[in-house]
């Protein structure tokens, strides 16, 4: 098999592909590289999924395998992923027992990948297989990472782009760790980075944020991001909301140290109220107080303050509460392609 190291120091070694392998021989040589895609109900786009990721892949020269993870599709997904795998056994399937998310379903593939280098792409095409040579010349030039940076964003409405723009600038200011800008889950990883990140068990997953962490060597590949091939998206506005919180959560304290400055500030705040009113009563003063309606709205808004001072503290708690559990990530309905399944 071809190792990492050995696969940069020597670029010209190369095994032949082999389009059709028994279960036996895929054991004995496990592909060099694996392109993981999580669908939910992407049934019209993925034929044409396969077909781009084979051209793309069969002219690297190199043996590969394309894992598909079925995130609890209700339409005809499931079925197509069947067909596939029967016309090219390069093809695997993963099939999970309900929908549970695009980080859960990209680490149910993560803990089947095989290869030396592996490349996770979304499955609407909107992330073309084009770029993937690409991040393999990186990756032989001795990069770990190597992720895709969205220079132009074709077919998305103004609010998704200012969002975006925003929600990645924000990550980038307040986490503890270096998350590149305008990037998604679009890249290539190393093995090692891989074994890295299933060593991970947490809950709430913030892939971006975890690949960030574990530090090794990374570079960008600027790309133009197109319009979805087929179907509509399924990233809603409340899945875009839960996917920010668990980023912040998961990689920032800054919420909880916000929290404590509001509570210093406010009652810095009233100490200074409290001893303006002394010193106006103890100077005779017949300036008006403030009223019963001005009281009642600065006791409504300090409440306010403290309810989402506990809301915050709450969604760490919750985080917390996940852990403790310690639930499977994930359970598997059934499988295309292999044999004994990792992981939950």
């Amino acid at each position: 098999m071809i190792t990492p190291e050995t696969s940069k120091s020597n670029p010209s070694i190369q095994s032949q592909p082999q389009p059709v392998r028994s279960a036996l021989a895929w054991e004995l040589k496990k592909p060099v590289y694996t392109v993981i895609a999580p669908l939910h109900n992407e049934q019209d786009g993925l034929a044409e999924l396969y077909r781009r990721v084979k051209l793309v892949m069969d002219s690297t020269g190199e043996t590969w395998e394309l894992v598909l993870v079925n995130d609890g599709s209700t339409d005809d997904s499931p079925r197509l992923m069947a067909e596939l795998h029967e016309r090219d056994d390069r093809v695997r399937g993963i099939s999970l027992s309900r929908n549970y998310g695009f980080q859960v379903a990209v680490t149910a593939g993560l803990d089947h990948a095989q290869g030396d280098a592996v490349i996770l792409i979304d499955a609407d095409l909107q992330d073309p297989p084009e770029v993937i040579p690409e991040m393999i010349a990186q990756w032989r030039a001795g990069h770990d990472v190597v992720y895709g940076v969205r220079g132009e964003r074709e077919g998305e409405t103004w609010f998704k782009k200012a969002s975006a723009s925003l929600f990645y600038r924000l990550i980038h200011r307040i986490t503890n760790v270096n998350i590149p800008v305008d990037t998604g889950d679009f890249r290539l990883m190393d093995r090692r980075v891989v074994e890295a990140i299933r060593a991970m068990p947490e809950r709430n997953r913030f892939l971006r944020g975890m690949v960030s962490w574990v530090g090794f060597s990374q570079v960008g590949v600027t790309y133009t991001r197109s319009p979805r091939f087929a179907g509509t998206t399924k990233f809603t506005l409340r899945k875009m909301v839960r996917f920010g919180l668990d980023a912040v959560t998961g990689f920032s304290y800054f919420p909880l140290q916000l929290a404590s400055f509001l509570g210093f500030l406010f009652a810095s705040i009233s100490a200074l109220a409290a001893l303006v009113v002394i010193g106006l009563r103890l100077f005779g003063s017949n300036a008006p107080l403030l009223g019963q309606a001005t009281t009642l709205v600065a006791v409504l808004f300090l409440g306010g303050i403290q309810l989402i001072c506990l809301g915050i503290i709450g969604e760490y708690l919750g985080r917390v509460y996940d852990e403790v559990k310690a639930r499977p990530l994930y359970l598997i309905d059934r499988t295309w392609g292999i044999s004994t399944p990792k992981g939950a």
